[in-house]
C-alpha cells in the first residue's frame, strides 16, 4: 500500500458536507483492527467469507491458514480476495474494504517479522515458530499470505461518508 494514497470522496453515497476520510484514519483502522474478514472465489465461482485475525502494516495486510482450509484451496485457483473490517454500527465507526491478489510468503525473515507481530497484537496464543517457509505451533502449520491492495475504499459513518484510495 501506498503510504500516503490519494483519497477520493463519492458524492453518490456521502452525506451533504461530509469529507473524505484520510489515509492515515485508514490506515490506522487497518492496523488496529482485531478481527477481519476474508472473501476468496472457489473454483465454482461461489465465495468464501471467513473471520480471521491479520496484521496490516503500510506495505500489505497479512494472514495465515493451514493449507487443508477452504480459503487456501481457493487460493490456488484464483488469488483475487476482499479483506474487511470496522464496526456493526450504523451511526459510529469506519468501516474498511481492502480488495486485492494474495502471494503466499516464504522469506524465513519476512516471517520472522510477521510471527513477531502476531504474539505482540494477539498475545502468547498466537506465538509461532517460522520452519521451511510456515508458521508453527505444536502440530499446527500455516502458510502465510500477503494481499497487495489494487483497491480500497472507507466508510465513515458520523458523517456517513465513502472514501475510496488511489494507491
Amino acid at each position: 500500500m501506498n503510504s500516503n494514497p490519494t483519497p477520493e470522496l463519492d458524492d453518490r453515497f456521502s452525506a451533504p458536507g461530509a469529507g473524505p476520510t484520510p489515509w492515515a484514519i485508514t490506515a490506522q483502522a487497518l492496523q488496529q483492527a482485531e478481527l477481519y474478514w476474508l472473501t476468496t472465489v472457489r473454483a465454482n465461482g461461489r465465495p468464501h467469507v471467513t473471520p480471521l485475525i491479520a496484521i496490516a502494516d503500510d506495505e500489505a495486510i497479512y494472514f495465515c491458514t493451514g493449507l487443508r482450509e477452504q480459503k487456501a484451496h481457493n487460493l490456488k485457483v484464483n488469488d483475487r480476495v476482499a479483506i474487511t473490517t470496522g464496526s456493526n454500527s450504523w451511526a459510529a465507526g469506519l468501516d474498511v474494504v481492502v480488495e486485492g491478489t494474495a502471494t503466499r510468503l516464504e522469506d524465513h525473515d519476512d516471517l520472522q517479522r510477521l510471527a513477531a507481530a502476531y504474539e505482540a497484537k494477539y498475545g502468547d496464543e498466537w506465538s509461532w515458530e517460522v520452519v521451511d517457509g510456515f508458521f508453527k505451533s505444536g502440530d499446527n502449520e500455516a502458510a502465510v499470505f500477503r494481499i497487495e491492495p489494487s483497491k480500497v475504499l472507507a466508510f465513515a459513518k458520523d458523517p456517513h461518508a465513502q472514501t475510496r484510495y488511489r494507491l
